[in-house]
C-alpha cells in the first residue's frame, strides 16, 4: 500500500525535532454544496530542526515514531528564509 504525501503550513516548531503542519483540503458541504476548507493538524518529525512557521512542507506517513508522531517530512517548497 503506498504511502500518503501531504502538503501543509507549519504552524508551531516549539519542540525539538517536531513540527505541527496545517493541512488545509477544500470539500464540498453535503447539504448546501458549499465549497469550504477543512484543516487538519498533524505532528511531524523533523530531525535537523530546520523548518520554522510559515514554511510549506511536504510530509509523508510513517511507521509510528512517538505517540503523535505518524509523519516525517520530505521536502520543503517555498522556504521564506
Amino acid at each position: 500500500m503506498p504511502k500518503r504525501i501531504l502538503s501543509g503550513v507549519v504552524s508551531s516548531s516549539n519542540s525539538n525535532k517536531t513540527i505541527t503542519v496545517d493541512v488545509t483540503r477544500r470539500i464540498k458541504h453535503k447539504l448546501y454544496k458549499k465549497i469550504i476548507r477543512q484543516t487538519k493538524k498533524y505532528h511531524a518529525h523533523d530531525e535537523n530542526n530546520e523548518f520554522t512557521v510559515g514554511d510549506t512542507v511536504s510530509i509523508i506517513e510513517s511507521k509510528p515514531i512517538s505517540k503523535l508522531k505518524k509523519w516525517k517530512v520530505i521536502s520543503s517548497s517555498g522556504e521564506n528564509s
